[in-house]
């Protein structure tokens, strides 16, 4: 494969397979509903479980926004939840949350301008997305911001450094426009707090992290600042214990903040209670039908019904249908409630669906009991990516959704594909750098190398046998790497070419903090997979986070955001925080739509 396949701009987008797949004339089949349902043919039945003027479908960061946006606009909204808890795959995640022209960054000195925001979407999207829903975005994403914390007892912190993903396109910022939740005391939830989705990873005992510390985590074992910043994240974790305390940070304390701000809204929440379909009459939708905590009713929505309820990545079928194979839903770190139950109801009520090929994709090793999403890894020097041909095909650095995609590629001219691929370390990148939550010079679990996740081997060539790739090509590969990385700069690929490419790397490495030659045995091999944080295909929407239709009219009383919905990002990846921040923005969007009407 040629060195075109670093990916400094956004990876070419892969041909839609599903745009505009909208199916069905909405009518909810027979047997659906219960008896006394309101059917789409109008007859009428049975419980009634509730009337409201909004329906939320989904308690994520886009469900838990619009339901606290439509009740401040003075409209009685519920909240219906599938899982037995609350926050989604929001409440695992880091909740990076990327929000152009925000009053934080702005107030951090950020020299954003709506200008230079709108330049940058437009180039990283492209012309696949509407202009108006860029723009909707841009516009709406900082009086978000401003309306949350205004509501929730949160605050939030700019990710200083965290580079734009494509810093060099036009309106490009290498110090980054996301931001992350401060810190919370989870107490303000009371009891509801035992009912808070848990984090993806854990933060340490006994320590209080933010996202923007794990680059410094990482190297806590050779740099002085990373020392620093292990200390510090101790000392805060002290601190909240000494006040009795039970300090949540990124996901848990996004959606802590937002559950808070419903509490005090008096917003009611309804967990166990999935959402069965969507109720029309007169070809608009006018409810939900749940199954709240296994009695199946109906809900109505006097003025609409927005769907939060998240993406399809563990409903296997779905993946089967919409995308490239190989495919897992054990790849994914998505809440595992997310099987696609919103988008589907979308579907039998008319909506066209898109982007339904692609997630938010990041290389993943599938470690045994679930994937790790693999992050500053494969971007610290001393580190290489191969496939089955034991060469390289991408720049390892490249932002993770451009990797998978280049993933998913074919091998020109070769025998082989990049799935799986391989991640190749030595004991000196081992002796120096955090791996997971594994610390430098310690021994991986041995339940990695029996799920065949990982491989050690002192030699090359060894390796090389335990992977299952040409021993002469992985030697010729390693050499040709290790050369490059003495001269700091890698021609084939152009790791380093870019302030994002830098942001989980090594400062002291130099000349390129990116790169490091791999030649110090035992040698380690980590199985990659195309893993993601959740699918990005659902409902296609108007700037108004309105569903439509395949012809492009508007279905009445429906909306949808975050993952449910097709992202404002197409087949791209702006920055940190690109699905959270359009996700909290749509929600809002929503809400205030209908309470406009």
């Amino acid at each position: 494969m040629s060195a075109s396949a670093s990916r400094t701009s956004p990876a070419p987008r892969p041909s839609r397979r599903a745009v505009l797949a909208g199916t069905g004339a909405g009518v909810l089949a027979a047997g659906v509903l219960p008896s006394g349902a309101a059917r789409a043919d109008g007859v009428q039945a049975g419980p009634q479980l509730g009337e409201y003027d909004v329906v939320v479908v989904g308690s994520g960061a886009a469900g838990m926004t619009a339901a606290l946006t439509a009740a401040k606009r003075g409209l009685s909204v519920l909240v219906v939840e599938k899982a037995p808890t609350f926050g989604g795959s929001a409440a695992r995640s880091g909740a990076g949350i990327w929000l152009p022209n925000n009053s934080v960054i702005l107030a951090a000195g950020v020299p954003d301008t709506p200008q230079k925001a709108a330049t940058y979407l437009s180039a990283v999207v492209g012309p696949e997305v509407p202009a108006d829903r860029q723009a909707a975005f841009l516009a709406n994403g900082p009086r978000m911001l401003d309306f949350v914390m205004a509501n929730i007892p949160l605050r939030f912190r700019f990710m200083e450094g965290y580079s734009d993903y494509y810093p060099n396109l036009p309106g490009g910022l290498p110090n980054g426009r996301s931001i992350e939740p401060d810190q919370i005391d989870g107490n303000i939830l009371g009891g509801e707090l035992a009912r808070l989705n848990p984090a993806y990873m854990p933060v340490p005992a006994g320590m209080v992290v933010f996202s923007q510390d794990y680059k410094w985590l990482n190297l806590a074992a050779v740099s002085a600042r990373g020392l620093a910043v292990s200390t510090e994240c101790l000392a805060r974790g002290t601190k909240a214990a000494l006040r009795g305390e039970k300090p949540l940070t990124m996901g848990q304390a996004l959606a802590a903040g937002l559950r808070a701000g419903l509490q005090r809204a008096g917003v009611p929440l309804w967990l166990n209670s999935p959402l069965v379909d969507l109720v029309q009459e007169g070809g608009a939708v006018t409810g939900v039908v749940v199954d709240k905590e296994g009695v199946r009713g109906v809900v109505r929505a006097r003025k609409g019904v927005i769907v939060g309820s998240g993406g399809f990545e563990h409903n296997a079928a779905m993946r089967a249908q919409y995308q490239q194979q190989p495919i897992g839903t054990q790849w994914s770190v998505g809440a595992k409630e997310n099987t696609g139950d919103g988008i589907l109801a979308g579907r039998r009520a008319g909506a066209a669906l898109a982007l339904m090929e692609d997630a938010w994709w990041g290389p993943s090793i599938p470690l045994p009991g679930e994937p790790y999403f693999c992050l500053a890894e494969r971007t610290l020097p001393g580190g290489l990516i191969v496939n089955a041909n034991g060469t390289r095909f991408v720049n390892e650095a490249a932002p993770y959704s451009d990797v998978v995609h280049v993933m998913y590629e074919k091998d020109r001219g070769a025998v082989g594909s990049h799935i799986p691929a391989w991640l190749i370390v030595d004991q000196n990148y081992r002796n120096k750098y955090l791996f997971k939550d594994i610390l430098p010079t310690l021994p991986f679990p041995d339940s990695w190398y029996q799920a065949g996740a990982a491989k050690k081997a002192w030699t090359w060539d060894a390796l090389a046998g335990q992977i299952g790739v040409p021993a002469g090509a992985l030697r010729a590969t390693l050499g040709r790497f290790n050369a490059q990385a003495w001269s700091g700069t890698d021609s084939d690929f152009h790791r380093g070419d870019t302030a994002y490419d830098h942001y989980y790397t090594d400062p002291n490495v130099l000349p390129n903090s990116c790169l490091a030659p791999v030649w110090v045995p035992p040698f380690y091999a980590f199985k990659i997979v195309p893993g993601d944080l959740g699918t990005k295909g659902g409902i296609v929407t108007d700037a108004r986070a309105r569903a439509l239709r395949a012809d492009g009219s508007v279905i009445r009383g429906l909306y949808a955001a975050g993952n449910a919905s097709a992202a404002v990002m197409g087949h791209s990846y702006a920055g940190a925080g690109s699905t959270i921040g359009p996700a909290m923005t749509f929600g809002h969007v929503a809400a205030n739509d209908i309470a406009d009407a």
